[in-house]
């Protein structure tokens, strides 16, 4: 468990379930992927359940971010391992590499807290593996999210066609920490 000014870092529970929730489903989270929010409380406690085991397998996963030791959820954020073939797989997989993500409510957007944490979050990663690069993506009208990034001193990487999203035209950016192979870039499209 980690701490920023106000705020407590906590793994995620399946007491979590009803905020966590209410931030994925809110439309305002989700301008720049309409079709990513979830509509459905089950969706989100499939998504919950693969936190607290990304945690279990991995020592590392997105932190529920709350306001004040037992106050409300306002975001999550922290580093996923992705690039490997399934859960619980060898960091040592050619395309393994540490996904940064963040999602905050749009009250406490604006506030620095997806910087501040997304910096312990990578801490926490580089901790358990520094030889793994540091990667984030995202979708290129995302400006807010690219910002963060780039305070981050993460660098754009790739630029290429966001493979999946309902929208044809949209672009999803590559950040990365260093640079990546082959098999890491082709993950980072999946």
């Amino acid at each position: 468990m980690g701490h920023t000014p106000d705020y407590v870092l906590d793994r995620p529970g399946v007491g979590d379930l009803d905020q966590f929730f209410a931030i994925d489903s809110d439309p305002r989270v989700w301008t720049h992927l309409p079709s990513g929010r979830l509509t459905e409380a089950e969706e989100a406690e499939a998504i919950l359940v693969k936190l607290v085991s990304q945690w279990e397998l991995d020592g590392i996963g997105p932190w529920m971010v709350r306001q004040a030791p037992g106050g409300e959820i306002v975001g999550h954020c922290g580093c996923s391992l992705r690039g490997v073939p399934g859960p619980g797989a060898s960091r040592r997989t050619p395309g393994a590499f540490w996904n940064l993500g963040y999602r905050f409510r749009p009250e406490a957007q604006g506030h620095g807290l997806a910087t501040a944490v997304s910096r312990d979050a990578i801490a926490a990663a580089t901790d358990i593996d520094p030889e793994l690069p540091v990667v984030a993506y995202l979708l290129e009208h995302n400006t807010a999210s690219a910002v963060v990034a780039r305070k981050l001193g993460l660098e754009l990487v790739r630029r290429v066609p966001d493979a999946g999203n309902p929208d044809p035209a949209a672009v999803r950016l590559v950040f990365a920490d260093r640079d990546l192979t082959a098999a890491q870039l082709d993950a980072t499209v999946v």
